[in-house]
């Protein structure tokens, strides 16, 4: 195996990127969506929707990509590291022991290779029609004590991975929905049993609360709570249906004459869902590179304007701040995302900004 990539003493946070493995064809999605449908798909099918809408959205350096291709891994993670980034969070789809999307991190496992650091984040919610966790179900999401025990022991044998990402010695393991979870304070304890028992160590167990706001995620068992973003029920007039007046008024101050798009200024955005409350439990934050799921869902998605590698940066400033007064191993911040491209929210090189997104980070963790 090669060497593990260390992380920068000097560097001023631990910046972890969620990473969406959609990126090659699978036999599902051949069947729900079309034969060798990918992320690429809607990617390169998008179309403008209003006058100045930067779509479709076009890979620079990294190209239209193959997650199969071990090259390609290897240049993302060299990318990631040379700018600052520890790792990749890769989402992680378990259901009652089928996973989908795993072939980049099985072969990651199996091969030693990209020696960068890793960690997985469950998305523990059915698959359905809309991308959104609602709608038609294509994969139900079924929860057992048996399937804990059955999860946590595959999670033991990849938290063996000298590479995955730890705090303190523990293994961080997100989980996007822990309210879904019948018992969650139970799940955890039978995690950190099996984990303990098959010797890699109790896990940091992240719970995010993406939906569940404000929620210390300690009373579910967790160890600490991830805010994540985007919060887009933060957002005024932003629900779907016939166009409020506020909706329409906000476009036509974007300069978007259709009602029927709800469309947001980045400085907006991030003033509202930013978290500026002190919350009396361990928080990490995540700081969101862009929105833009129009891509995935035409005129029912959301578009935010203007996000510049700038306003990028000073969000990711203000969110290794509020870790500052952690010890060095609990300063973390996570990123979304790293390649989440149909809905506008990535770090890698495109047409529009090259690699400036990745160095306004660079400049932030590194200084």
């Amino acid at each position: 195996m090669a060497g593990v990539v260390v992380r920068r003493p000097h560097a001023r946070a631990r910046v972890i990127a969620f990473y969406l493995p959609q990126f090659y064809p699978t036999p599902e999605n051949d069947e729900w969506w079309g034969r060798g449908f990918t992320e690429w798909t809607n990617v390169a099918s998008a179309q403008p929707l209003f006058r100045g809408h930067d779509q479709p959205r076009i890979p620079t350096e990294l190209g239209f990509y193959d997650l199969r291709n071990p090259e390609s891994r290897a240049a993302q993670a060299a990318l990631a590291n040379e700018h600052g980034i520890e790792g990749f969070c890769f989402w992680h789809y378990w259901f009652g022991g089928r996973r989908l999307l795993d072939r980049p991190v099985r072969e990651i496992l199996a091969s030693g290779e990209p020696s960068s650091p890793f960690c997985l984040a469950w998305a523990n919610q059915p698959w359905t029609r809309t991308w959104m966790g609602s709608g038609e179900t294509l994969v139900d999401q079924p929860y057992s004590v048996d399937d804990d025990e059955a999860h946590g022991r595959w999670l033991a044998e990849t938290f063996a991975d000298e590479r995955y990402l730890r705090v303190d010695g523990h293994p961080v393991f997100c989980v996007y929905r822990p309210g879904d979870l019948p018992d969650p304070a139970r799940t955890c304890d039978t995690w950190r049993k099996i984990c303990t028992r098959d010797g890699v160590g109790e896990p940091f167990l992240v719970g995010i609360d993406a939906f569940a706001y404000g929620v210390d995620q300690r009373d579910n068992g967790f160890d600490a709570t991830l805010h994540f973003q985007p919060v887009l029920s933060r957002l005024p007039h932003s629900g779907p249906g016939r166009p409020t007046l506020g909706r329409i008024r906000r476009n036509l101050r974007l300069g978007v004459l259709d009602p029927r798009v709800r469309v947001f200024d980045d400085s907006e955005a991030r003033r509202r869902m930013n978290l500026r409350v002190k919350w009396n439990h361990p928080t990490i934050p995540t700081v969101l590179v862009g929105w833009d799921n129009t891509p995935r869902r035409g005129r029912q998605g959301m578009v935010v304007v203007n996000s510049t590698p700038e306003a990028l940066g000073e969000s990711l400033d203000d969110a290794i701040a509020r870790v500052a007064d952690q010890s060095p191993e609990h300063r973390l911040v996570f990123i979304n995302a790293w390649n989440e491209w149909a809905e506008g929210n990535y770090l890698e090189p495109d047409l529009t900004y090259g690699r400036s997104k990745l160095e306004a980070v660079a400049r932030s963790i590194l200084g």
